[in-house]
């Protein structure tokens, strides 16, 4: 079976409010949740404030149903001079069955910046 790839960095509960017309939790919700997680490993390797500058490859492989749980794993890529780009995966625990599985992926980009909002080099890893 597979198991998720990096850092567990986020874990929710999927709620009956996050549901888009059909019933299923809304994507915009899952791509914010996992943006969240993302900018919180950013944020930690880059020692400060980062910004979101790109969203690549998201893949959504299956809706996430009220009542999981909902949980965001974090891998950093690569680090450039400024920037760091992580895959970020999102696995569910379907609340009746304990099946786990991954739900959505995707790739992630931010920037260092100052508080002016400029960029500004990663420290030393």
């Amino acid at each position: 079976m597979p198991a998720p790839e990096g850092i567990l960095t986020l874990q929710t509960v999927a709620m009956p409010a996050d549901t888009n017309s059909g019933g299923d939790i809304f994507g915009g919700w899952v791509v914010s949740q996992m943006d969240l997680a993302a900018g919180v490993t950013a944020q930690q390797r880059a020692r400060g404030r980062c910004a979101t500058v790109a969203i690549e490859a998201l893949r959504f492989h299956a809706p996430v149903l009220v009542g999981d749980l909902f949980s965001v794993y974090t891998r950093i890529a690569k680090t450039g001079r400024t920037s760091i780009t992580m895959h970020v995966e999102a696995w569910v625990r379907r609340q009746r069955t304990d099946e786990a599985f991954m739900v959505t992926e995707g790739d992630f980009t931010f920037v260092a910046i100052e508080s002016s909002g400029v960029t500004r080099p990663l420290p030393p890893a």
